[in-house]
């Protein structure tokens, strides 16, 4: 609430007095303050602020927000940089959301949409949401500021020229006021579902299908959107999902995350250990970086403030920083917290899957990955899965569009898509 519009509910209640009205007056002017109470202690900005500013003033929203998600705040064109080859427009949006972290606090959230060139087919361009892998968690990071890397430019450039509409969110806090809850998958998948209401509602020519692709952090956000979509936004028509480098956080998965990395060897990927902390502290108050990073590390671990991931990790190697020298105490422990946010609402989504998996790939390792399937095959989800030697995290996504390309054909096409939890290639892998 507004200092202005406090001030005019006390002259208000003065004016009130003034006539009589003393006990309407106590009662408005205590719903007044419970509500100013209620705004102070709910929602992304009354919690640990980390990597706000260093963007335009598009991002920021200071009138009252829609109480509906997925309403269309405000758009404007992309320049060359952010923009993607291969679209006609490029465009960035503002648009409403909830707070994935209380699940009820109206937030504003942004993102782009990149349409093909021609004309739009009957019904609209077939709809991609695209979820962006790790950038880190300061607003400069968000992909519709920056832009994307050129190896994403040339992926989305692929649906592009295939006849696909790209929408594509930012996720919460990036961009946007507050601490991005980075691989938090309830708070993107919220935000996903409510850029894909925010399109498909305005004037734009795109369909009333969509197909949820992502990357890495993306993966994780795509598998989940699916998941949260039947509770959350059950009216998107969702055909399918495609995902490549995927997490699944279990205690079993973290072991091997820890038997594949050294304690005294430096490791660029400790960069992924302090985006994680961050994330506690958007569950828990109490929680600070200085009581488990080293003094030695700490600068490290708070340049994600205001410095992307890809340069944390370099200022990791630059610094040398091993896990037994970043850490005055085992974070294992806390980012148990942080681990609970970055899981499944349910494994056995509804609509089919592909998953591709890059053999080499050390962030999401191959066995983690592997898990996941096991898992959903098992519970009854429909995955298609693909694994592609020689590939790593990063080099399996434009490699994987050999396989993807024709499963989103033939999901949009609503054609039978059976899956291979019967006969999954990494098990067969092992059995050489």
């Amino acid at each position: 609430m507004s200092i202005l519009r406090i001030a005019l509910l006390a002259s208000v209640s003065l004016i009130l007095v003034a006539c009589g009205a003393q006990d309407k007056i106590k009662t408005d002017s205590t719903s007044a303050q419970t509500k100013v109470k209620a705004e102070v202690k709910s929602g992304p900005l009354s919690r640990t602020i980390r990597g706000d500013g260093g963007v335009s003033d598009f991002y920021s929203y200071d009138k009252e927000l829609p109480v509906k998600p997925g309403v269309l705040l405000r758009q404007e064109p992309l320049n060359a940089k952010q923009s993607v080859p291969g679209a006609a427009q490029n465009i960035r949006l503002l648009y409403t959301s909830t707070d994935g972290i209380d699940g009820k606090t109206p937030i504003p959230v942004s993102g782009s949409l990149f349409l093909p060139e021609g004309e739009a087919p009957e019904g609209g361009w077939p709809l991609i949401s695209w979820t962006h892998g790790t950038v880190g968690i300061a607003d400069i990071c968000a992909p519709s500021w920056t832009g994307y890397v050129p190896f994403h430019q040339e992926y989305l450039k692929q649906w592009l020229d295939q006849g696909y509409a790209i929408v594509a969110a930012d996720y919460q806090g990036l961009g946007t006021k507050g601490t991005h809850p980075y691989l938090a998958t309830k708070p993107a998948s919220y935000n996903n579902l409510d850029i894909i209401r925010a399109v498909q509602s305005a004037n734009f020519p795109v369909s009333d299908k969509v197909v949820l692709i992502g990357q890495s952090q993306g993966a994780a956000a795509a598998f989940a959107t699916a998941g949260h979509a039947p509770d959350y936004a059950p009216e998107i028509d969702i055909k399918g999902v495609v995902a490549t480098g995927i997490p699944y956080f279990t205690p079993r998965t973290i072991e091997i995350i820890r038997e594949t990395r050294p304690n005294d060897v430096v490791d660029p990927m400790l960069g992924y250990n302090f985006l994680a902390l961050t994330l506690i502290e958007q569950k828990d108050p109490t929680f600070k970086l200085s009581d488990y990073v080293s003094d030695e590390a700490l600068p490290t671990a708070s340049a994600v403030n205001d410095t992307c991931h890809r340069d944390v990790r370099a200022l990791v190697t630059k610094n040398q920083l091993t896990y037994n020298k970043s850490f005055k105490e085992d974070p294992t422990e806390a980012l148990g917290l942080a681990f609970a946010q970055m899981g499944y609402p349910r494994l056995d989504i509804p609509v089919p899957a592909y998953i591709g998996s890059g053999v080499n790939d050390r962030d999401t390792p191959l066995r983690m990955q592997a898990n996941l399937i096991k898992q959903a095959c098992a519970a009854g989800a429909i995955i298609q899965s693909n694994i592609y030697p020689e590939k790593d995290h990063l080099t399996v996504l434009n490699h994987s569009t050999v396989d993807s390309i024709p499963f989103v054909k033939a999901a949009f096409a609503v054609e039978t898509i059976s899956g291979n939890c019967n006969a999954l290639p990494f098990e067969k892998k092992s059995q050489k």
